[in-house]
């Protein structure tokens, strides 16, 4: 489908209803603008959620971490017999379900 569109003031577009709906464009959504040699490609871009931590949470993953760690190294070195990889992979599947 082809459609004509202007440029505001602002530099906005509106794109028809119909062409949104082909393209599957919902409200919000944000595309991907670049230019080709034909013009200006709008496609949908991908977001992914970011998650940001003020200092006291990374440390709190830091310090369940190390509390993982040495838990493990203390399981490990209390055993008198060699252990399988089996067993090796058991022990750091368990340490980090803590």
């Amino acid at each position: 489908m082809k459609a004509t569109v202007s440029v505001s003031a602002r530099g906005g577009i509106t794109l028809p209803a119909k062409l949104r709906r082909e393209a599957g464009i919902g409200p919000d959504q944000t595309l991907i603008a670049e230019t080709t040699g034909g013009g200006i490609l709008l496609r949908p871009a991908v977001t992914l959620p970011v998650e940001t931590y003020k200092a006291d949470r990374g440390r709190e993953f830091d310090e369940a971490e190390r509390e993982s760690s040495e838990t493990a190294l203390r399981r490990l070195r209390s055993r008198s017999k060699a252990l399988t990889r089996e067993e090796i992979l058991a022990l750091c599947d368990e340490g980090r379900e803590r």
